[in-house]
């Protein structure tokens, strides 16, 4: 609406530039200069007399502003205002017209404020010159000079703007808003006016919709956050902000392109805050929500300390059972082991069985002494048998004279709890398997009624030459490897060797009356 004009002599530095104003409504004219910490003076420009800076005169000077309270035709002409700096004086120089009220003409062409480029065309019509005022009020909205009219939903009011919801083409024209301020107690009136067109294209296809929070909730929080979805893409216009009873505090306020959020912090609730109605509020080129809240104190529950202690002492169980079961994996077999010995040292069953395991080892040919021979003969029953009670029925040592040999294999390995089968690299040398390996090993894999240990006395390999069903078991359930270091003590029980032997052995058994040896 103003033209600025500046030019400079000798060590003066000149501007001007117009205001226009209606009669009998209160005028604001701020000095155009960076006054901050100086002394400003305002004159009338043509009798160059000096303007008052007491407060209670119509027309006064405050610091930097200059007061017409209200205006008077009279008023018109040049004010200047004049700062002083450390080697040059600025002044600048305001020509101020006053214009009357005509009948059927609400403000003449020269008052109107330009479009407010960015946000007037998106639905949001800022009321000019009101942050000028102090204590100012909007009363009322007028379009051409008549007063507005239409669904309540069309239309909303802020402090300082109209909202126009889905503005269209039947809604440009020139808007004016009136509005009251108070200055040393008096109520004056201004009024203040500008063009609205609407966009063609709007930027923005969706309404802003407030996700969080819910209207009328109540926060029992300290702090509250208010997020809307703003719409889609760049858009001229996009405010998500809190008020709180009416005042705005839109600078807590951050935008991203499809999304703005308003965080409003308050860092001690006091007994007001709770009596007070915090509304969120989101707007952008198509339309504008908003929602109430209120605050509640968040008042400790009895039973929280309750709760606590029994997190606590759920987490503190979770980690014993979790420790346990890691020791339990570490020293599983020590403790089969040792619950075995405890708890049922014997236990008598009818099972039909007479042997805790058959022992199955290759024969020597050769009338030389070996050591896995004086390991079936000597270690395993010495270990087994005398120091754990198990009964152990191994061929040549068990054999009747004049049995027939087949048969008494075949029926000791059915009297038999478990199979042991010594493993060594003979086995793969072997032509054909034996009558008690097929025995054995067919009692296992298609019986399925007998369990079978595999000792490994010397190292085989990757047991590409044994035979497949000994392969098949080996890859199911492994082997128990007897090392180089169990030689400089075989006898001892409490190995690694000898309780993993144990570990499979099944629980010893105290022989019933049916049961007699064979």
């Amino acid at each position: 609406m103003a033209m600025l004009y500046a030019h400079v002599i000798g060590n003066f530095l000149f501007s001007s530039f117009p205001v226009h104003a209606m009669e009998d409504e209160a005028l604001v004219v701020k000095c155009p200069q960076n006054c901050q910490n100086r002394t400003v003076k305002w004159y009338h420009t043509q009798t160059n007399q000096l303007i008052p800076a007491e407060e209670g005169g119509r027309i006064h000077s405050s610091g930097r502003f200059l007061w017409f309270l209200p205006t008077s035709k009279e008023d018109s002409g040049n004010y200047t205002c004049v700062t002083h700096y450390s080697n040059y004086t600025k002044q600048s120089t305001v020509s101020v017209m006053v214009y009357l009220h005509k009948q059927g003409i609400c403000f003449p062409s020269q008052i109107r404020y330009p479009n407010d480029t960015g946000t007037l065309t998106s639905g949001r019509i800022v009321c000019p010159t009101i942050d000028n005022y102090e204590k100012a009020t909007i009363v009322k909205w007028y379009k051409d000079c008549k007063p507005l009219q239409g669904p309540r939903e069309k239309y909303s009011m802020g402090e300082r703007y109209l909202f126009i919801k889905r503005p269209q083409k039947t809604d440009e024209g020139h808007y004016t808003c009136y509005f009251t301020c108070i200055h040393s107690g008096n109520v004056y009136n201004v009024s203040a006016t500008r063009p609205f067109i609407v966009k063609e294209e709007v930027s923005s296809p969706i309404p802003p919709q407030i996700q969080y929070p819910a209207d009328n909730a109540v926060i029992q929080v300290e702090f509250g956050i208010c997020g809307a979805l703003l719409g889609i893409g760049k858009q001229n216009i996009a405010v998500v902000t809190w008020e709180v009873n009416g005042i705005k505090f839109s600078y807590f306020a951050s935008y991203r392109e499809y999304y703005g959020e308003s965080i409003l912090t308050i860092e001690e609730v006091k007994e007001e805050d709770l009596l007070s109605n915090f509304t969120c509020i989101a707007l952008n080129e198509i339309d504008h929500v908003m929602l109430t809240v209120t605050l509640q104190l968040k008042v400790p529950c009895k039973g929280d300390n309750h709760s606590t202690y029994t997190t606590i002492g759920i987490l503190v169980l979770l980690s014993i059972i979790a420790l346990l079961l890691i020791l339990y994996q570490f020293f599983r077999i020590d403790i089969v082991l040792l619950c075995q010995q405890i708890c049922k040292p014997y236990k008598t069953q009818d099972d039909g069985k007479i042997y805790d395991a058959y022992v199955i080892y290759p024969k020597n040919r050769t009338n030389e002494a070996n050591f896995v021979e004086y390991f079936v003969h000597q270690i395993l029953p010495d270990v087994l048998e005398n120091k754990h009670g198990y009964k152990l029925c191994i061929y040549g040592r068990d054999m009747l004279p004049g049995e027939d040999a087949a048969n008494a294999l075949e029926m000791r390995i059915q009297k038999s709890r478990r199979l042991i089968i010594i493993l060594t690299p003979q086995l793969i040398q072997c032509e054909e398997i034996g009558y008690e390996h097929q025995i054995a090993l067919y009692s296992v894999l298609i019986q399925n009624n007998i369990k079978v240990i595999l000792l490994e006395m010397e190292t085989i390999g990757n047991y590409a030459g044994l035979q497949e069903s000994l392969r098949y078991i080996i890859k199911q359930q492994g082997t128990i490897k007897w090392k180089e270091k169990h030689k400089e003590c075989p006898h001892a029980s409490n190995s690694k060797f000898w309780k993993l032997v144990r570990y499979h052995m099944p629980l010893r058994h105290k022989p019933s009356q049916l049961n007699h040896a064979v």
